[in-house]
C-alpha cells in the first residue's frame, strides 16, 4: 500500500489523528507514489486473474497521476486490459467532444495512451434527457455493484470539501445523481468556460455511499489554496457541510498532499 511506497520514496510522513495524511515535497513525487500502488494493484489483480475496478476523478489534482501512468504503460509495460474505470462524475448538460468534457479529458490524459479496453471506461452521461437520468444513475451503481464494489477510489476536493461533485450538504447515504453546483464550484471551474453565465448549473455524481464503498480510498490536493478545507476535512467534526469529512469514517483512507496544503 501507499504507505510503504511513500517511506522508501521520500521518507516524508505526517499522520493525523481522523485520517492517514502523508505530505510530499512537491505533487509530482506524491503522484508518481499514488501511481505505483495503482500499478501494483493492477498486477496483482492480474496474478489473480481478475478485474481491477477503478473510481478515477478529473480536475487538475490527478493530471500527474495519469501522466505516471501513462508512463509506466509505455516504458514499463504495465497493462491496463484488466482495468475497469467508473469516473465520478461529468457536468451536465456536456457532450462528450466538448473541450470541458470530462469523457475528453480522460481520453485526451489517459484512456488513449494505455492498451485499457474501450468498453471499460465509464463515465456519467451527460447527453441524457432529465427524464432518463434517475435510471442511468441506478445503472451505472448497479455496474459497480455487480463487479464487486470499486477496489480503489481517486478523489480530489473541491474548495467547499465536495468530494465528486457531492456538493456541501450532501448525505453520507446520497446515491449517484444529478446535482446542483455550488456556486463556489462553479466559479472555480468559470474560467474552463470562458466566464461564470457559461459554467454548467448541474452534474451528474457518483454518491458519497458508493465512495465510502470503496476498498481504498485516496484523495490528492495539491497548493496552499487547499490547506483550510484539508485542515476541516482532517482535523475538524465529521459533517455534510464539509462532505470530505466524511472520510474520517472509512477506515482505508489517505489523503496525499503537497507541503503548500
Amino acid at each position: 500500500m501507499l504507505k510503504s511506497s511513500i517511506d522508501k520514496a521520500t521518507g516524508f510522513e505526517k499522520r493525523f489523528e481522523n485520517i492517514g495524511t502523508v505530505v510530499f515535497s512537491d505533487s509530482s513525487s506524491g503522484s508518481k507514489a499514488v501511481a505505483k500502488e495503482i500499478a501494483d494493484l493492477i498486477k496483482v489483480k492480474q496474478s489473480q486473474k481478475q478485474p481491477c475496478i477503478l473510481g478515477l476523478a478529473t480536475g487538475s489534482s490527478p493530471k500527474g497521476l495519469y501522466a505516471e501512468l501513462v508512463r509506466l504503460h509505455k516504458e514499463e509495460g504495465l497493462s491496463f486490459k484488466n482495468v475497469i474505470s467508473f469516473n465520478l462524475d461529468e457536468y451536465y448538460p456536456m457532450e462528450p467532444d466538448s473541450v470541458n468534457s470530462y469523457v475528453r479529458f480522460m481520453k485526451e490524459l489517459l484512456f488513449n495512451h494505455v492498451d485499457i479496453l474501450p468498453e471499460n471506461c465509464h463515465v456519467p452521461d451527460g447527453t441524457l434527457s432529465k427524464e432518463e437520468i434517475a435510471n442511468y444513475c441506478n445503472d451505472y451503481e448497479a455496474k459497480i455493484e455487480a463487479l464487486g464494489g470499486l477496489d480503489l477510489q481517486i478523489l480530489g476536493i473541491g474548495g467547499n470539501g465536495h468530494i465528486g461533485f457531492n456538493e456541501s450538504g450532501s448525505l453520507q447515504n446520497s446515491k449517484t445523481r444529478l446535482v446542483a453546483l455550488d456556486h463556489i464550484t462553479r466559479v472555480a471551474a468559470s474560467s474552463d468556460f470562458l466566464g461564470l453565465n457559461n459554467t454548467p448549473r448541474t452534474a451528474i455524481t457518483l454518491g458519497v455511499k458508493m465512495i465510502m464503498e470503496a476498498q481504498r480510498v485516496i484523495l490528492m490536493a495539491w497548493g496552499e489554496g487547499k490547506s483550510n478545507i484539508i485542515k476541516q476535512s482532517v482535523e475538524g467534526q465529521v459533517t455534510n457541510l464539509v462532505p470530505a469529512s466524511f472520510l474520517q469514517e472509512h477506515d482505508n483512507v489517505t489523503f496525499v498532499l503537497d507541503k503548500e496544503s
